[in-house]
C-alpha cells in the first residue's frame, strides 16, 4: 500500500514493487549461454591437496567455475550453484593467501574463466529515462556469482606472484575493449569493482596504456555526441583522476585535446548531476598540472638566471637589462604567486641589488608601473608584502624619481579611467 516504508534490496531503495519485478526479469542473465546439462560434483579443497596435486586441482576447480547457471529461477539448480560458490571462494582464498600459485599454466585457464563469467551482452534499459538519482538500477541477478569472479580477477591482478608478461597475452586489447563495455552495467556494484579492475589493468600491463586512454574517450566521446546514455562515466572519470595525476609534464598534445575535445564538453550533458563532481576534479587536475609545469620552469629559469648574474660584469649587466626587467616584471604580474614570489627574490640577493642601484634611472621605470599595479590587486599577501618592500628599496634609492613616477602613472591611470568614462556614455546613443 502507498503508506507502506519503502523496504530495500542489497542497500538500494525499492521504490516500485511491479517495476522492479519487470527490471529484474530483464536482467543481462538471460542474454548469457547456458551450460544445460552439466552437473558438478564437488572436488577436493585445495588446502587439503598435495603440493604435487595443487597446479592440477586449481586447474579443474577453473574450468568447473566455467559453467552458467540461470539465477532467474532461484530454486533451479542449488546443488551446483552452491558447489561452484564454494568452488569460487576457494579459487579467490587460494589466490590471495597462498605464494607459488600463479604458475604459467594457469594463466590462460584463470582469464577463460573470468571472461566466461563476466563478457555478456548487457539489456537494454527498459526505462528510457532512467535516472540513477531516483529510480532504482537493474541489479544483475548473477551477482552471487559475479561478485566472486571479480573478486578472484582483482586477487589475482594484486597477486605478488602476477606476471605481466605472461597476463599480457590474455588480457589483451580484445579483453579491455570488453572490460570497458560492461562499464555501461546499471548495477553500480559491478562497475565499482570494474573501476578497481581496470586502474589495476592500467598498472601493472605498460603496454595498453594508450589503448585504454584512447578507448574511454572514445566512449566518451559516444556519451557527448550520439548516445547521451552511458552508466559508467562517472566511475571512469575516476579512473582518470590517477591517470591525469601519473601524466608527465610537459603535457602532450593528446592530454590537452582530451581537457578541450572531452572533459569540456561533458559539461553539456543532460545527466550532469550524476557525475558533475568527478569531472569538475578531473578538469581541474589537468589545467593545475599545465599551470604547475610552467610555473616550475619559469622558476628554474629564474634560478639559472640569478646564477648568471652572480657573476656578471657590470658593463655586461647594462647590455641585458632592459630586455631582463621587462621579464622580470611579466613574471611579477603573473596570477601564479610562485612564479611572481621567485622574480621578487631577486631584490634580495645584495650583488644584484647593488647593479639594480647604479642602473635605477633605467631600471625603475621598466618596472614601476607593474608594481604599483600588482601591490593594488594580487590576490596574495605574501606577493603584496614583497612588492612593498621593493617599492621602498627604489624609493630610498632614487626618491625625486619615484616621486615622478608615482605622479606619472596615477595621471595616466586617471586619463584612462576618464576615457573609459566617456567611451561608455558615447557606446549609449
Amino acid at each position: 500500500s502507498s503508506s507502506s516504508p519503502p523496504c530495500k534490496v542489497d542497500g538500494f531503495p525499492r521504490r516500485s514493487m511491479r517495476r522492479a519485478r519487470q527490471r529484474r526479469s530483464h536482467s543481462s542473465s538471460q542474454f548469457r549461454y547456458q551450460s544445460s546439462q552439466v552437473e558438478l560434483t564437488p572436488l577436493p579443497l585445495l588446502k587439503d591437496a598435495p603440493v604435487a596435486e595443487l597446479h592440477d586441482l586449481f586447474c579443474k576447480k577453473l574450468q568447473q567455475c566455467c559453467v552458467l547457471f540461470d539465477f532467474l529461477d532461484c530454486v533451479a539448480d542449488l546443488k551446483g550453484k552452491e558447489i561452484k560458490r564454494a568452488a569460487l571462494n576457494e579459487l579467490v582464498e587460494s589466490v590471495a593467501t597462498s605464494r607459488g600459485v600463479l604458475i604459467e599454466p594457469l594463466y590462460p585457464e584463470a582469464i577463460k574463466m573470468i571472461s566466461v563469467n563476466i563478457f555478456r551482452t548487457l539489456p537494454p534499459s527498459e526505462n528510457p529515462e532512467f535516472d540513477p538519482e531516483e529510480d532504482e538500477p537493474a541489479l544483475e541477478a548473477s551477482w552471487p556469482h559475479l561478485q566472486l569472479v571479480y573478486e578472484f580477477f582483482l586477487r589475482f591482478l594484486e597477486s605478488p606472484d602476477f606476471q605481466p608478461s605472461l597476463a599480457k597475452r590474455y588480457v589483451d586489447q580484445k579483453f579491455v575493449l570488453q572490460l570497458l563495455e560492461l562499464f555501461d552495467s546499471e548495477d553500480p556494484r559491478e562497475r565499482e569493482y570494474l573501476k578497481t579492475i581496470l586502474h589495476r589493468v592500467y598498472g601493472k600491463l605498460l603496454g595498453l596504456r594508450a589503448y585504454i586512454r584512447k578507448q574511454i574517450n572514445n566512449i566518451f566521446l559516444r556519451f557527448i555526441y550520439e548516445t547521451e546514455r552511458f552508466n559508467g562515466v562517472a566511475e571512469l572519470l575516476e579512473i582518470l583522476g590517477s591517470i591525469i595525476n601519473g601524466f608527465a609534464l610537459p603535457l602532450k598534445s593528446e592530454h590537452k585535446q582530451f581537457l578541450v575535445r572531452v572533459l569540456i564538453p561533458l559539461h553539456t550533458a543532460k545527466s550532469l548531476s550524476i557525475f558533475h563532481a568527478q569531472v569538475r576534479v578531473r578538469c581541474l587536475d589537468t589545467l593545475t598540472l599545465g599551470r604547475s609545469y610552467r610555473s616550475n620552469r619559469v622558476c628554474t629559469v629564474c634560478n639559472s638566471i640569478e646564477e648568471i648574474l652572480d657573476v656578471i660584469e657590470p658593463s655586461q649587466f647594462i647590455r641585458v637589462q632592459e630586455p631582463l626587467f621587462k621579464q622580470i616584471a611579466a613574471c611579477i604580474s603573473s596570477p601564479h604567486f610562485q612564479v611572481a614570489e621567485r622574480a621578487l627574490y631577486f631584490w634580495n640577493n645584495e650583488y644584484i641589488l647593488s647593479l639594480i642601484e647604479e642602473n635605477c634611472q633605467v631600471i625603475l621605470p621598466l618596472v614601476f608601473g607593474t608594481l604599483y599595479r600588482v601591490s593594488k590587486e594580487h590576490w596574495n599577501q605574501t606577493i603584496i608584502s614583497l612588492i612593498y618592500n621593493v617599492l621602498k628599496t627604489f624609493m630610498e634609492m632614487n626618491s625625486k624619481l619615484f616621486d615622478d613616477l608615482t605622479s606619472s602613472y596615477k595621471v595616466e591611470k586617471q586619463k584612462l579611467q576618464s576615457g573609459l568614462c566617456i567611451s561608455g556614455i558615447m557606446s549609449t546613443f
